[in-house]
């Protein structure tokens, strides 16, 4: 910003002094000093938005060179895993001489047979016994809040 020295500002206070007036520099100088803090806010603002839009870029860019990255592993796997697969089905033809087996088709394998967990789900049993909790006073039902209130209002005498 500018740069002023006390010399330089104590010469403008007294020129605004004869300039202004005595009544109205108070109130020009409050004036002045809120401009210069919008300023101030301003310029504390546009550098706050210039920072978060280069950090948006390097944050592409980035985002970029993992996108890349991933997409290189990826290929290299996809490469390794179409070798060995062209290896297996090479090594499986020599074993079992058949040479009509297509090396793009998976061998199929019945699906797993279901198994009914054998859960009854309508009986939950808790860790705690139900004596336990009794006596350490845990409740075991839901209350609605008028049962609540009406549970816990000292009786009337």
């Amino acid at each position: 910003m500018l740069d002023f020295g006390f010399d330089k500002i104590a010469l403008i206070g007294a020129v605004a002094l004869i300039v202004i007036g005595p009544e109205k520099l108070p109130r020009v100088a409050r004036t002045v000093g809120t401009l210069l803090g919008k300023a101030q806010r301003y310029v504390a603002d546009v550098k706050a938005e210039v920072n978060r839009s280069i950090e948006l870029e390097e944050l592409q860019k980035m985002k970029s060179q993992f996108e890349t990255a991933a997409r290189d592993v990826e290929q290299s796997v996809r490469q390794e895993v179409d070798s060995a697969a062209q290896a297996l089905n090479q090594t499986w033809q020599d074993v079992t001489g058949d040479a009509s087996y297509e090396a793009g088709s998976s061998i199929a394998l019945p699906p797993p047979e279901y198994h009914h967990p054998r859960k009854n789900w309508r009986l939950k049993r808790g860790a705690t016994p139900l004596w336990f909790k009794q006596k350490a006073g845990v409740r075991r039902h839901t209350q609605s809040g008028a049962a609540r209130v009406a549970r816990f209002r000292p009786p009337k005498r």
